[in-house]
């Protein structure tokens, strides 16, 4: 069983489409979920979804760790044609994970009490994002 799963990010940050996930997956049995981000400049994580300032520092480390390209400690960068935050955004790709698996029991992903599934946003301009869905159950 397949899908894609459409996220629009307005901006840098983590969205959560955990209850989009679960939707999909009502009704089936046992097995495995696996989702990859169909782009180089966004990741996926499966976080904390209790306290939103969970998200906000992630955020916020990761603009610290890796900052705009205009930022003279990035003047290294040569790939800055798409803006600023496009370079930094890739880097912020590769050091993250872009696909994630998840077990499923009963139609159920057998996610932690407070994770959740978030799409990690790293370019600034807005974007609709996808996420390739498969299900491969018993």
């Amino acid at each position: 069983m397949q899908t894609d799963f459409h996220i629009s990010t307005p901006g840098p940050g983590l969205y959560e489409f955990t209850r989009d996930v679960a939707l999909w997956l009502a009704g089936s049995n046992d097995g495995l979920l696996t989702l990859m981000v169909r782009h180089t400049s966004c990741s996926l994580l499966i976080q904390e979804n209790a306290d939103p300032d969970v998200q906000t520092d992630l955020a916020a480390f990761f603009h610290r760790l890796v900052p705009p390209s205009s930022d003279p400690s990035m003047s290294y960068l040569r790939h800055t044609l798409e803006g600023p935050d496009d370079m930094p955004a890739h880097i912020k790709a590769s050091m993250l994970p872009v696909s994630l698996s998840v077990p499923v029991r009963g139609g159920v992903m057998q996610l932690g009490t407070w994770q959740g599934i978030y799409l990690f946003e790293h370019r600034n301009a807005p974007h609709r994002r996808a996420v390739a869905g498969h299900f491969g159950a018993d």
